[in-house]
């Protein structure tokens, strides 16, 4: 027995021994090493409110979008206040300051009432359903939502204004993360309760004066849409912004350029250490980048202006009753740079019409663009030998089986292929297509599609940006409307402009491509933007370049000048020297009493362009969707496109010569 308990004993020496010294290989020798990591463990690293976003200028340094200092009444628990301790803070408070109260819910109200009236509303609680909850067969939450279900309409009905703003404010108190300061009041606040506040935040218990931020726009409405918006983070993209280190109650661009640029726009919040409740600084917030638009808010503004004005001078004609909207854009042909992109809509009232910003629809709104896909169309017969340079064809009216006789605008005898375009020639469109589907014409002959053809002319006109997205520094564009069915009928519609249709977007960037000698330019809107104290320039992106021999393409801008200087776009663009572009009217369709369905034919129009004619330095793009009523009893006709053109090209040259 004795050899037994000396033998136990020793063992148990022998585990204190093993054990101290485990102990001291830890607190000594290791100790720094399990401090740290623990540290690591248990660092709990928190940041800030949302710094001012960055700002927002012109390609001339004018300022467009900037922050706004705001006051904000707000709340901190630094105090670990309980909740009939803060109650009592809101209703002090409350005497002095007064807040909407308008999206305060039932339960919210409810919730108020539990934490005010706690003894008063513990009595809605049976003895039998405490005795319940003392033996864990009711939980807290089901006792709240007993008290919750048995607080009356009537006893709600008997609250003032006064427990109403007091349930609202104790809301707000109790709203996101316990570190966090909770915005109580930052609309509408007066200088008296700015004061009241500033000068005794010490005896309110939490409640404290800050100063936030907001937007505002020096040129107010002027490129307003494109701008976008800025808001708190919705629940759709929740799981992105977090996945990307957001706080569900920090404020990101919401729309357009904000969303666009909200990685280089958005600022560094300060970033905090949590120690014993308390936020110790360990790195201060920083505003967002600046960044530097192509945009020229002075041309904008006045491009904006001949748009309303033209727009409501048009609606005295007869015919006009469905022209309610029209697009212009201005790009820089060797860069892609948009100067100007407008939309404007006008709607009827009792005082006359109104003008809404209607730039956004440019991105999404399709239009048939008629004849000036032309140049297009010629490079396709160019491009698969169907036509030569100078070639010559008869322009009168053709008929294949089974269809209507198809024309130009007037029978325009024997012309060439520069004429073709000056004079907008559809019947040297057709000719040209039935070389390129290799069939031999004559009168009512039955035309049979080969398989292949639609797809060598759209090949060729999503090299010019039809029919294909631009890929814009922008959200939400659409590629334009592509006909599903190919017949041979609808080939000859393809060729001018009367079956796929485009946006306006992409009818720049299809004059922009022709005046840059085939490099289709991405269009862009931001030109620079400010990082680490540098201004960093955006260079052009060339999505691709024409395949079509430069010879060809020469040929088209020579027919595009030709169309300006003698054909049926002279004078289009004022005085401006040597411009080239093309007219474009097509037949177009609308729901004109929006029941879903398509019931009046209108006309449309169309014009792209630049000048000069060599060594360009813009594009124009005017789309004027449903300028006429084909079943209008009014013979006369608004020539709103063509004085829309006229004005703001000898604008744009007076601004920038």
């Amino acid at each position: 027995m004795e050899k037994r308990i000396n033998f136990l004993g020793a063992i148990i020496v022998l585990s204190f021994s093993i054990i101290l010294m485990r102990l001291f290989s830890l607190i000594v020798i290791h100790g720094d090493y399990y401090s740290e990591k623990l540290s690591d463990m248990t660092y709990n690293i928190v940041w800030g409110n949302s710094t001012p976003r960055g700002r927002i200028y012109d390609r001339n340094m004018n300022l467009l979008v900037d922050n706004k200092s705001i006051p904000v009444i707000y709340y901190n628990n630094p105090n670990n206040l309980d909740s009939v301790e803060e109650i009592k803070y809101a209703y002090e408070i409350v005497k002095h300051i007064k807040v909407d109260y308008s999206q305060l819910t039932k339960d919210d109200i409810k919730s108020f009432l539990i934490d005010r009236d706690e003894n008063k509303l513990s009595d809605k609680i049976t003895e039998k359903e405490w005795d319940d909850y003392r033996n864990r067969k009711l939980s807290s939450d089901e006792i709240y939502d007993l008290k919750c279900q048995r607080i009356s309409d009537a006893e709600i009905k008997k609250l003032t204004k006064e427990d109403l703003m007091v349930a609202y404010i104790y809301h707000l108190m109790n709203k996101g993360y316990y570190y966090e300061d909770k915005v109580i009041k930052d609309v509408n606040i007066t200088d008296k309760e700015i004061a009241y506040v500033a000068e005794n935040y010490e005896n309110l218990g939490g409640f404290n004066i800050k100063y936030n931020w907001k937007r505002v726009y020096p040129y107010g409405d002027t490129f307003r849409g494109l701008l976008g918006n800025i808001s708190s983070i919705s629940k759709e993209e929740k799981n992105y912004y977090l996945a990307n280190g957001y706080s569900l109650n920090d404020i990101v661009g919401t729309s357009y350029l904000e969303k666009q640029y909200e990685s280089i726009l958005k600022g560094q919040k300060a970033k905090y250490e949590i120690i014993n409740k308390k936020l110790n600084l360990i790195e201060e917030g920083k505003k967002g980048n600046d960044i530097v638009l192509t945009i020229d808010i002075k041309l904008q503004k006045a491009v904006d202006k001949i748009l309303e004005e033209e727009l409501i001078a048009a609606q005295s004609y007869g015919a006009t009753e469905y022209y309610d909207h029209a697009f212009v854009i201005i790009q820089e042909p060797n860069t892609g740079e948009i100067l100007t992109i407008s939309g404007k809509q006008i709607v009827k009232n009792n005082k006359g019409y109104k003008v809404y910003d209607y730039t956004p629809n440019i991105l999404t709104d399709t239009v048939t663009p008629g004849s000036i896909v032309k140049g297009a169309s010629m490079s396709v017969g160019y491009s698969t030998g169907a036509i030569k340079i100078g070639e010559y064809m008869y322009d009168s009216c053709i008929k294949i089986y089974s269809k209507p006789a198809k024309c130009s605008w007037s029978k325009l005898g024997r012309i060439n292929d520069l004429d073709a375009l000056a004079y907008s020639s559809n019947i040297y469109q057709f000719k040209t297509a039935f070389k390129v589907a290799g069939f031999n014409y004559s009168y009512n002959k039955k035309f049979d599609l080969k398989e292949g053809v639609f797809a060598t002319y759209r090949q060729m006109f999503n090299q010019y940006g039809l029919g294909v997205k631009t890929e814009i520094d922008l959200p939400n564009e659409t590629a334009g409307n592509i006909g599903k069915d190919e017949s041979s009928d609808l080939l000859l519609n393809y060729t001018i402009g009367q079956y796929d249709t485009y946006t306006a977007l992409q009818l720049s960037q299809y004059i922009t491509t022709i005046a840059s000698d085939g490099k289709r330019l991405k269009p862009h809107l931001l030109k620079a933007y400010f990082a680490d104290g540098e201004r960093r320039d955006v260079e052009p992106t060339i999505l691709n370049e024409l395949t079509l021999e430069n010879k060809y393409l020469k040929r088209i801008q020579k027919g595009f000048r030709g169309v300006m200087s003698y054909g049926l776009g002279r004078n289009y663009m004022g005085s401006v020297q040597s411009p080239a572009g093309k007219t474009g009217t097509s037949e177009s369709f609308i729901d004109s009493n929006r029941d879903g369905i398509i019931d009046k034919p209108t006309l449309s129009n169309t014009f792209i362009g630049y000048a000069p004619y060599k060594n360009p330095v813009m594009t124009i793009t005017v789309v004027s969707p449903n300028i006429v009523n084909v079943n209008s009893k009014s013979s006369s006709r608004s020539y709103a496109n063509h004085r829309i053109t006229r004005r703001i090209s000898e604008k744009f040259f007076k601004m920038y010569q």
